[in-house]
């Protein structure tokens, strides 16, 4: 069976299982770049795979960062509003405790 996939299409989906890429004729030969085999394939796939899960990984990252720092944010209002809720009570019995305190030393 000597079917042929095409870029878009492989055959296989394992680099391990494809056919080296044929050398190109346009390259003087003992040119810098070596000929092409399935770990020089397996490696580029890897590497564009790596960058291209990189990339939502990023703003992923910075998505929760700006989720986190909003949580952060909110907390902290909702801390401010309870202290000032809080205040407020406090300053309640105090000024009840007064009112409280002069009507026992004018009686």
């Amino acid at each position: 069976m000597n079917v042929i996939g095409t870029i878009d299409r492989p055959l296989t989906h394992d680099p391990q299982k494809q056919a080296p890429m044929p050398t190109s004729t346009s390259e003087p030969s003992g040119s810098a770049t070596s000929d092409v085999t399935t770990i020089g394939a397996n490696a580029s796939r890897q590497n564009r795979t790596r960058e291209m899960q990189l990339i939502p990984e990023a703003l992923a990252r910075a998505h929760m960062h700006e989720r986190m720092r909003e949580a952060e944010t909110e907390r902290r209002a909702v801390h401010l509003v309870s202290a000032r809720r809080m205040q407020r009570r406090a300053e309640r019995v105090s000024m009840r405790a007064r009112r409280a305190l002069a009507m026992a030393v004018m009686n």
